[in-house]
């Protein structure tokens, strides 16, 4: 007890020396016409020993030039002095740092651009977005944020490479200059052949779980999507927000040949859907392979504090470049596309409708109607006693399938 007594007062005795000689400075400022008087005397000492006293801020250096931020999307929404905060940020995940000094005073703040920065990122798959962010008073205002890594830096080098591998096999399997529609229906359609939706999926929430594991959840299929789309030079960026039934869920923002359009890989994907109408099924479904606000947003709802631009065109829409999208019904087209997919021996026709109306016809139709006469035919070419077939019925998405059975 002692001896702390004694180094306390050695404290104290240390403090008022500093204060004596700042005094005896500010004298002679005074003196030598330096001190107008414009400054009380007892907040310049108070400067003068908060100055002496508090260390420098070490604030994250910042690395990345625009450059290398390239077109991301949340960071060009940013104001400038934000885009300061974002690149802190950007560098101290890349450099694994503890703690990240950044200069922001809003820890609030601090947390919406920590996301812009994962949502921008999708090669950052060793930070979660979980952490602890702490705000500071004192000569200057600051946050530190301390970022939760989900795994060593000797692990991340490991999986870097094995991201690396799988996408590099996928990427092989695309011309470089192939179209933009091209890019994105590849890239769709290679996600959904090789990964299968697994809530429990181990790293479901990065690509990690896409690449190395092969079962994921939407964060992962939106995340590779955007990875492996950036990587052939396609505009594409992560939108959260929730999905039919208000559930979680995420999807992209894309740019195909110069419009906006919406893609949501994980409702393309035959083992999420599970329906119980098609039961077996393992088709794709490609209603939100390129689509417009109009059709996202009967089943998808973006965040509210999400800025998107308005998506307004079908032109590159799937079922729109295959012919199969319907801006008012026709009993004559209908019969002729089902007698034709049973000719070849498809799989499944698809009527997918642009308005209520014309979905109600349809289906009104085609079930009341047409499907016999179609039946007739298939069981005719065939030579079936019995004819099977299964339907998914979509009222939300005015789309009607029809899986026709040969044996």
């Amino acid at each position: 007890m002692e001896q702390r007594r004694r180094r306390k007062k050695k404290k104290r005795g240390c403090l008022w020396t500093i204060f004596w000689l700042l005094f005896i400075i500010l004298a002679a400022e005074i003196a030598l016409g330096l001190g107008t008087g414009t400054i009380p005397l007892k907040s310049r000492l108070q400067d003068k020993a908060m100055e002496y006293l508090s260390p420098e801020i070490p604030y994250q250096e910042v690395s990345l030039g625009e450059e290398e931020i390239g077109k991301k999307y949340y960071y060009e929404l940013l104001p400038e002095e934000e885009k300061t905060v974002y690149r802190e940020i950007l560098g101290g995940i890349k450099e694994y740092s503890p703690e990240i000094y950044l200069h922001s005073a809003d820890a609030k703040r601090t947390n919406e651009i920590y996301k812009d920065v994962l949502m921008d990122n999708p090669e950052i798959f060793w930070c979660d977005g979980t952490g602890k962010t702490t705000s500071y008073e004192g000569k200057e205002k600051y946050n530190v944020l301390e970022p939760q890594y989900t795994c060593t830096a000797e692990e991340k080098e490991q999986r870097q490479q094995e991201i690396e591998a799988a996408a590099g096999e996928c990427l092989a399997g695309i011309k470089a200059d192939a179209s933009d529609y091209d890019k994105i229906l590849y890239v769709f359609e290679y996600i959904v052949n090789t990964v299968d939706y697994d809530l429990g999926a181990e790293d479901n929430q990065n690509i990690y779980s896409v690449f190395a594991h092969r079962r994921s959840v939407c964060a992962g299929y939106s995340k590779a999507t955007q990875y492996l789309l950036e990587r052939l030079g396609v505009f594409c960026t992560y939108v959260p927000g929730v999905a039919r039934g208000g559930e979680s869920h995420a999807w992209n923002l894309v740019l195909c040949e110069g419009d906006y359009y919406y893609v949501d890989t994980t409702w393309g994907d035959p083992v999420f859907l599970n329906s119980e109408q098609a039961e077996g099924n393992d088709n794709i479904s490609y209603d939100y392979m390129l689509c417009n606000d109009g059709e996202l947003f009967k089943t998808h709802r973006p965040d509210a504090d999400i800025k998107l631009p308005e998506c307004t065109k079908m032109d590159w829409n799937y079922y729109v470049v295959n012919n199969l999208y319907y801006k008012e019904y026709d009993s004559d087209t209908a019969l002729k596309e089902m007698n034709r997919t049973i000719t070849d021996k498809g799989e499944c026709t698809v009527f997918k409708y642009a308005d209520p109306d014309s979905y109600e016809q349809a289906h009104k139709d085609i079930f009341g109607n047409l499907i016999q006469r179609a039946a007739q035919n298939l069981a005719s070419l065939y030579g079936l006693k019995n004819v099977r077939y299964t339907y998914m019925d979509d009222p939300d998405l005015n789309k009607i399938v029809i899986f026709w059975q040969y044996k």
